[in-house]
């Protein structure tokens, strides 16, 4: 078996209230996106970007006692999150019994690896941001916008008057 590489540093998370803080050794295992409809709704997001490491490289600093763990029995994966303020802080599967899984948001340095992969592409939602170009809303500094794609309409069309075949 070969032997994991040497730590490079640590790199430090916490939840949102900061009740949880963690650190794990750098660089991580992997990091990926993951599309799936559990990641989503657990997130509350399009998709969750997650960091693993071996668990033997993850420690819990503080707030251990606010930990709260959820068992999904069906797929035998588990999610940690902060009882205090709800957020996400480790994922684990059984297809990988010595990783923990941690949102890379979570973390305040780099980790040491991008996420390169995406899981469950095949879920990816169609309101999902996608790279399109984006450009200023204006008079909202720092609103961005996807422009739409439709013909923009003659001067004489009356943008809330429906046609017939709309309503």
């Amino acid at each position: 078996m070969a032997k994991a590489a040497a730590a490079a540093g640590t790199a430090t998370g916490q939840c949102l209230c900061g009740k949880v803080t963690f650190e794990i050794d750098v660089p991580a295992r992997w990091a990926w996106h993951d599309h799936s409809a559990a990641s989503r709704r657990a997130h509350g997001a399009a998709y969750a970007t997650y960091v693993g490491s071996w668990k033997k490289r993850f420690r819990v600093i503080s707030g251990k006692t606010a930990l709260t763990r959820y068992e999904d029995k069906a797929t035998k994966t588990a999610r940690s999150f902060c009882s205090h303020c709800g957020t996400p802080i480790a994922y684990e599967r059984p297809r990988g019994p010595h990783m923990i899984n941690i949102p890379r948001a979570l973390f305040k340095e780099r980790t040491g690896r991008q996420p390169l992969y995406h899981i469950a592409i095949e879920e990816l939602q169609e309101w999902a941001y996608t790279g399109e170009p984006l450009v200023p809303l204006k008079g909202f500094p720092g609103v961005v916008w996807q422009r739409s794609k439709k013909k923009k309409r003659g001067s004489g069309d009356d943008p809330f008057e429906l046609g017939r075949e709309e309503m």
